[in-house]
């Protein structure tokens, strides 16, 4: 099924590869921040050589479409790594070779040593990682960059949820991804957001996947933010 007229295509086809692939799922899942959540999506089941690539073509579309201007990617560790990786080789394909890094967990001590891996990290940097929740993660990868002399530019994500974070174990009236945005200065592009899912489910009315839509629809309205 393929978006139509005025629906974002990419978004659409997105969410229902995500959906196919097994990575959103349905149901009741406890979030990061103690909510009851009814979708769930995990990257980490973009588990094989066809679905990483096919998600790094969304990744490489997205980017291209949003204008952001770069000079190589950078994943935070862990899951940024392959998806930094495959989003790069997909670039080259599309005739936009640029560098990438990644950074270790805990730095080497034997070798070349130190925590980053990979090309120099210069110039304007895009980092790729899959959902923000806290932000926790973009203000490691920038503090990363910015001490290796290069600088943070924008993030490109998966999937944005669209809800309130979470800070000291309150609710917050702004998102992750807004905080990124509006405070640490970074350009933001997503793949699809929770309106893009909610759209989709609500295509489907009246077989499964419909029957979900109420249910995300609830927890928009109780935790989401406008952008």
């Amino acid at each position: 099924m393929v978006a139509g007229e005025g629906q974002d295509r990419l978004a659409q086809d997105f969410v229902q590869f995500a959906v196919e692939a097994g990575v959103l799922r349905f149901g009741q899942f406890r979030t990061k921040a103690g909510r009851d959540s009814p979708y769930f999506f995990n990257a980490g089941l973009f588990d094989d050589g066809a679905k990483l690539g096919r998600l790094a073509q969304f990744y490489a579309e997205r980017i291209v479409a949003s204008g952001i201007e770069f000079d190589m990617l950078f994943g935070p560790a862990y899951k940024g790594i392959p998806l930094a990786a495959a989003v790069a080789i997909e670039l080259a394909r599309l005739g936009r070779n640029v560098p990438y890094a990644y950074n270790r967990k805990e730095a080497k001590e034997h070798g070349e040593g130190g925590v980053l891996v990979g090309a120099p990290v210069r110039g304007r940097v895009l980092i790729i990682d899959d959902v923000m929740s806290a932000g926790t993660a973009a203000r490691e990868s920038i503090a990363l960059i910015e001490a290796a002399g290069a600088r943070p530019h924008a993030v490109a994500i998966a999937l944005d949820r669209q809800e309130m974070a979470t800070e000291a174990g309150r609710d917050v009236p702004h998102s992750a991804v807004q905080y990124v945005r509006d405070r640490l200065q970074l350009a933001v592009c997503a793949i699809a957001k929770l309106d893009d899912l909610l759209e989709y489910l609500g295509r489907h009315a009246g077989d499964s996947l419909g029957a979900h839509h109420a249910r995300v629809l609830a927890y928009r309205e109780r935790y989401g933010v406008e952008d």
